[in-house]
Parts: C-alpha cells; structure tokens; sequence
C-alpha cells in the first residue's frame, strides 16, 4: 500500500463524507484552544511580525479546516486593538496528501473571509491563501517562512506500514496479540517519522516559532495497551468474522496493517528532546469519550462561529462507525475492494454499539506547545 496515495479522508460533502463525519476531531480542537490561545499569544508579543505566516497540517475538508486560521487571525487581530498596532498580513498555508479535497475548500474561501471580516470589529489585515499539496514528513515550505504551525489528529499517521510486520496475523494494528517484532517496527517507524517531522518544520520556522500539535495517543507506556488500540481491534473484529464466513480471504486481512502509530506522552516527549530544535513549553493529555453521544455533546457546548452543528444521525455506535468510515474507507477500498465496504461497516457498528454499552471508551490526545529555538 502507498500511504500516500492512498491516505486521505473522503471528499465532498455527502454521507460518508469527512466533511459531515468529523465531529470527534471538532471536540478535539475545541478542547485545545488555550493551547493555541497561548502559542498565538505569546508569539505575537515576542516577535511582533508584519507579516504572520500560519500552515495548518494535514487540514483534510470540512468545518474544521478554517476554524484554527480564523482563530489565530482573531487573536492577532484582538492584540493589535490592544497594543494599538497596524495588522500585519496572513499567509495560510493549508496542507494535506495530494488525494485531499482541495477543491472544497477553495469554494469556501470566499464565504469564510466574508463572515471574517464581518464579525471583527475593527478591519483585518489581508489575508492571502494557499493549497499546499505533499508529505509533511518531507519539506513542504521554504526556510524561515513560517511563524505558527498546526496540527491536529495528523501525526498519529505514519508515513508508511512499518516493514517486518507480516506476521502480525489476524490484527490491522498492534494489538495484545502482536508478535514483538511488530510493535518494535511500529514504534521505531514513529520515531523516524516524528524525527523527520521536527527536523523539517525547524528549517520552515522563523527563530521564536511556535508549534501546536495534537497527536491521536494513548496515557500508558505499554504500546498494546488497550486506550491506544482499542478502536482498531474492534475493526478487525468484524474484518475476522467475515474471513471466517468466507466474504473476505485470509491472506487479504493478514496482508493489511494501518500505517499509524499512537504515541504516549513520554514517547513524544523523548523525540523532541532528541532532536532538540524546540523548547517544549506544555504538554496535555486529554480525552473525547466515545460512550457519550458525540454528537449532540458537542452541540451543546460547541463555540465555533461560522459553521453549522453536526446532525445526530443515530446510536453512538453508527455515529462512530461514520467518523471512522470517513477517514479509512480509502484505504480499505485500496486493499479490499469497494464491494466489502457496506456490509464491513454494518458489522462494526454493531461492534461498536455493544462495546459502548458496556464499557468506557474513549480517544487519548497528546498535546504539545513548541517554540524554535534560537
């Protein structure tokens, strides 16, 4: 499988969209917005740039894709009024793999500014776009181009399936029952990737940079552990049981391993100090319950400005068999076939149904504010 090409959520706006499918990852900004308060704040005041370079990466389609722009140009825009300072210009570079559905989101550009401009008190300074397509555990941007980096629910995916897991039998992912070798590959994949990552982003930011990024984890240091892996032996669950009715072959499941890796807060941590281009100023570990329904939890609670609610469309089960459609079924077609996809689904969400009703689920998010170092 070539992650590149084939790692992407789904486009568009219908029903298994991403863009109608992502209400956990909305929760998820929510809850780290004085994160991002804090880096933009402080970054400001530090280095009080003319012009603002902003990259959001892996920003998919969708409600969430503007919210984090809007909110940095808001605040900047809040401390210019304060300290009686002229706007600077915003550069926005919205990144993603190639397979990304740019389009949607240059049609929404023009609306987006719009309601921008209208719910500022004061006039915002020009804010100019860009779509850049590509890895980001490659370069993507230009030395010293970039002030504030972005990234949310993007670097648990790797950037490739680690090699040596083909004896990683019945799973898609580590699991309680993954060989050793397997989890050693997955977490050596990580921390090369994570490495390129940091090391990259140091070469695009200005010296005082900051960087905020949310990574899908897990609390405990034991990488099988089941807040880490749970949602995914769930998925193989249902992919098993139809091996064993003969709907898919056995070779085709053994065949296939998710290319994402959810770290823990020390693994994280330990990376960052080892590359040691930034300053890690916070790390938080948080949490999105699955058992709740998602949907209208987040509704009630919700303070995004300019785009609708989602719609509550069932039991918390299919609510969650959506989001995860929306953001694997590229994948899964890639290996298994389009024909698997409905009746895959069906199965897991019924998984899922009876797991929530049991037990506590929920996603871990690991949390971290960085600045360049000097």
């Amino acid at each position: 499988m070539e992650v590149a090409q084939v790692l992407h959520m789904n486009g568009g706006v219908g029903d298994a969209s991403y863009a109608n499918n992502s209400f956990v990852q909305q929760k998820v900004l929510c809850l780290t917005k004085p994160i991002r308060e804090e880096a933009i704040t402080s970054l400001y005041c530090n280095t009080l740039p003319r012009s603002l370079g902003i990259a959001d990466l892996g920003c998919s389609s969708g409600p969430n894709t503007l919210f984090v722009v809007s909110e940095c140009i808001k605040t900047v825009e809040k401390l210019c009024q304060q300290l009686n300072h002229k706007s600077p210009e915003y550069k926005v570079f919205l990144n993603d793999l190639p397979g990304n559905d740019f389009n949607n989101i240059f049609k929404s550009l023009d609306s987006f500014k719009e309601k921008l401009y209208h719910e500022m008190e004061s006039r915002v300074g020009p804010c100019y776009f860009s779509g850049v397509p590509g890895s980001f555990y490659g370069r993507v941007f230009p030395n010293r181009s970039l002030h504030f980096v972005h990234s949310s629910y993007s670097l648990q995916w790797l950037s490739k399936v680690p090699e040596g897991v083909d004896n990683n039998k019945g799973n898609i992912y580590i699991s309680s029952t993954s060989p050793s070798n397997v989890v050693r590959a997955y977490y050596e994949q990580f921390q090369t990737d994570f490495s390129h990552f940091l090391k990259c982003r140091a070469e695009e930011l200005v010296e005082g940079g900051r960087m905020v990024l949310t990574i899908l984890g897990r609390r405990s240091d034991d990488p099988s552990s089941k807040d880490g892996c749970y949602i995914w032996e769930l998925m193989a669950k249902a992919l098993n049981d139809m091996v064993l009715e003969g709907i898919i072959k056995e070779e085709q499941l053994d065949t296939f391993n998710i290319p994402q890796y959810h770290p823990s807060p020390s693994e994280v941590k330990l990376e960052v100090f080892k590359e040691g281009s930034f300053v890690m100023n916070r790390l938080e570990v948080s949490e999105v319950n699955w058992n709740r329904n998602a949907i209208d939890d987040w509704n009630s609670t919700r303070d995004f400005e300019f785009e609708r609610p989602y719609e509550s469309l069932g039991d918390g089960g299919y609510n969650m068999a959506r989001c995860m459609r929306a953001v694997t079924e590229p994948m899964l077609i890639s290996h298994f076939g389009e024909a698997i996809i409905a009746e895959l689904f069906s199965r897991y969400r019924q998984i899922l149904t009876d797991c929530m009703s049991k037990e506590k689920t929920e996603f871990i998010n690991v949390t971290i504010l960085l600045t360049r170092n000097a």
